[in-house]
């Protein structure tokens, strides 16, 4: 497990999570709120050192999924927080066995500092969470964001495969899950509404600067800002 903390209250960690014959990594985030507890963003093979780390930087209080795809590491979710909240898109509980709490109707708690948004159009029903006190905005797999020394068969096939030339955007995977693009470009205009400046996505490198532009890139690259 790899450990990054982005701000005094966002925390990244880092599994390996391999497909293709390359390491996508699965990142885990920790938004802690002002009264110290924390949304744990994500669900891994957490160990019991991982959990005591997690527990140094804040009082867990929330797990969240934040789309269907994302049931691989739902089990070993539940073991290591049993006694938590579970929230997740409606149908998870099909797809991984553990039952869940809507991501529709987010906590009470969370008013103020972490916002939500479902993006419609889209069958893995993705919601995006903005971290309002560190302006970071969580997606899953919304978007991929590869390192640019990233070289040989894994440059390769986020360029050519996944399609993402820039290393950074809305992969090929992605896209054959949105059902109704006018839709899914509503929710984008939407999510460009919150003044995020860093930006943490499910697989492999956070962006700590210029978030934004690089998201409106894009999606002018995928041609979603011209349906916004």
């Amino acid at each position: 497990m790899k450990w990054r903390q982005l701000t005094n209250d966002v925390a990244v960690m880092s599994f390996p999570w391999r497909a293709f014959g390359i390491d996508f990594e699965r990142n885990v985030s920790l938004l802690r709120l002002r009264d110290g507890r924390m949304v744990i963003h994500s669900s891994a093979p957490f160990t019991a050192q991982d959990v005591a780390a997690i527990r140094r930087f804040g009082e867990p209080a929330w797990l969240v999924d934040a789309t269907l795809m994302h049931d691989t590491f739902a089990k070993e979710g539940r073991a290591a927080f049993p006694d938590l909240p579970y929230l997740a898109p409606n149908g998870f509980a099909r797809a991984s066995g553990i039952p869940i709490e809507s991501l529709d109707s987010p906590p009470s708690d969370w008013k103020d500092e972490i916002d939500i948004l479902k993006l419609d159009g889209n069958r893995m029903k993705e919601h995006a969470l903005f971290h309002r006190p560190s302006a970071t905005l969580v997606v899953a797999d919304l978007f991929f964001s590869f390192p640019m020394e990233t070289r040989g068969w894994a440059r390769f096939f986020v360029r050519h495969v996944m399609l993402l030339p820039r290393l950074f955007g809305i992969s090929i995977f992605f896209r054959t899950t949105i059902s109704d693009r006018q839709a899914f470009a509503r929710s984008m205009k939407a999510l460009l509404q919150w003044n995020f400046e860093r930006i943490v996505v499910a697989h492999r490198e956070p962006v700590e600067k210029e978030a934004k532009a690089a998201v409106e890139r894009a999606l002018g690259d995928s041609g979603f800002l011209s349906h916004a």
